[in-house]
């Protein structure tokens, strides 16, 4: 970023004192606005759905939210989700309310792990290690154990937005057409953060045309086995996330670029039942009661390439971008706002040291 341009509407206001402006009130929002709000700015966010809404369209109502090591990304995205599992893992420790749970996890592995595989998570999961054979079904190649986080959004993006009220943080319901709209609202400002999701592919100063709505779909299944993480690692990818707090499992997953459909397709529900009783036959059986089913539909803000996490200088503004996470959200949410807070610091020691 360059020097600050001053000009004759420059806010009279210190620039620590003008509301860091931000679009946006998912899981990435909300994990960026309680950061800047503990290193001291004053935030407003701005979203058409809010911390407890349930519209399909609102993904972080209804992710699956595992922490999960990714694996085919780089040393700077790794060290996003490594600063994501030290925030949620300190939640998970000392405050129940969060939603967030230590779990145990077992991941099997169809292929050789590539160079660039989710291994890396060695490094942050606690209790790392590599299954024996015996450990893992046959038609594997490995598989590894370890312990992991999993947060329940029913409870988590509430908490959250709570969170950021207490801490003085502001919530306004409107949806707008543009950043633009948002420079009017405040022309105070001199931060905004773009966190929008899908969003960004309809606004009409952004019109990112990378950005895709991908539908997810999951089974809950209720039940009290609900304390261990089963991954499966490649073409039938399949996941059985553990929710305690509300004492049942979520089956997964599904990826539909073609699909917006609100409605559950019970032919999807019932292959991921049928995937996850042969990952985790001792959690969910064959034929599970339909009185212990429910049914799980969620937009995710995807985006070829890879989400965007970026700042620009527009004058005498400063625009930081955060969306397209995709299914990632959670996993990468803190180390993103983080890394947010980072250039909102940078752009203030600018300011001050101009």
């Amino acid at each position: 970023m360059g020097e600050l341009q001053h000009s004759a509407d420059t806010p009279n206001a210190p620039f620590a004192q003008r509301p860091i402006v931000i679009l946006g009130a998912g899981i990435i929002g909300c994990a960026t606005a309680r950061q800047l709000l503990l290193n001291g700015f004053p935030v407003i966010l701005v979203a058409e759905y809010l911390p407890g809404d349930q519209d399909y369209r609102y993904a972080s109502a209804w992710a699956g939210a595992a922490w999960h090591p990714a694996g085919g990304i780089s040393s700077e995205w790794r060290y996003l989700q490594a600063i994501s599992h030290r925030h949620l893992l300190k939640m998970a420790q000392e405050e129940p309310e969060s939603g967030v749970c230590i779990v145990d996890a077992l991941e099997y592995v169809e292929r050789p792990p590539s160079e660039n595989s989710s291994a890396w998570g060695k490094t942050v999961a606690a209790k790392w290690r590599d299954l024996q054979p015996s450990e893992y079904p046959s038609g594997f190649s490995c598989g590894w154990s370890y312990e992991t986080l999993v947060t329940d959004p029913t409870l988590h993006m509430p908490y959250l937005g709570k969170k950021i009220t207490a801490l003085g943080g502001q919530f306004i319901r409107k949806r707008v057409e543009s950043l633009e709209d948002l420079y009017r609202m405040f022309p105070e400002s001199s931060v905004f953060v773009n966190a929008s999701g899908i969003g960004s592919k309809t606004l009409k100063d952004v019109q990112d045309e990378k950005c895709f709505a991908e539908r997810g779909q999951n089974v809950f299944y209720k039940t009290d086995n609900c304390h261990t993480m089963y991954f499966r690692n490649g073409q039938e990818y399949t996941y059985v996330i553990p929710r305690p707090m509300s004492h049942g499992v979520v089956l997964g997953g599904v990826k539909q670029a073609d699909d917006l459909s609100p409605e559950p397709d019970m032919e999807i529900a019932r292959d991921e039942i049928a995937r996850a009783h042969r990952l985790a036959p001792e959690v969910v059986p064959e034929h599970p009661s339909e009185d212990a089913l429910s049914y799980i539909v969620g937009i995710r803000p995807s985006r070829q390439g890879g989400f965007r996490l970026d700042s620009e200088q527009q004058g005498s503004r400063i625009i930081l971008s955060a969306y397209g996470f995709g299914g990632g959200g959670y996993a990468f949410s803190y180390g993103v706002a983080d890394a947010l807070g980072k250039m909102v610091e940078k752009a203030e020691q600018e300011n001050v040291i101009q």
